[in-house]
């Protein structure tokens, strides 16, 4: 695993798995994250602790209210990533354009490897960290 220069993980699966699914709420579903006026002191404390650069571990107590918050909200994941039904299709194929002669692929990942989101590029929109409000950063795929 490689490392940045703060010693925290590096790469598109690393990092703090809550960081990650509350970053993916507050871009693709920010309204699970309207929890009233405590919530939105919570969140608004929160991606400023995490601009300020400190790191997620430190946060947990934080992350613990948020959780607990959305789970009085009803929203019976928290801050988890949980499936409730099975991924189609075989676990593991080749990719079609993996061979020699393609363009590399890439996902975008957390600007600062902080958390495990990724999103497969889309040319019609530039994608942002919600939470660092930065540009995703390219990671290739080997």
């Amino acid at each position: 695993m490689v490392e940045t220069a703060s010693g925290e993980p590096d790469g598109p699966t690393a990092g703090h798995a809550r960081l990650g699914e509350f970053c993916r709420r507050l871009t693709s579903a920010p309204d699970s994250l309207d929890l009233g006026p405590a919530g939105h002191r919570l969140v608004e404390h929160l991606t400023a602790e995490l601009r300020a650069g400190r790191p997620a571990a430190e946060l947990d107590d934080v992350f613990d209210e948020l959780e607990e918050l959305l789970l009085m909200a009803g929203h019976s994941a928290g801050l988890g990533s949980f499936r409730t039904t099975p991924v189609p299709g075989p676990a593991y194929r080749a990719l079609p354009v993996s061979g020699p002669g393609h363009p590399p692929l890439h996902v975008l990942a957390c600007p600062h490897g902080h958390c495990g989101r990724v999103e497969v590029p889309d040319a019609a929109q530039a994608s942002q960290c919600r939470v660092f409000g930065q540009p995703l950063r390219a990671v290739g795929l080997r």
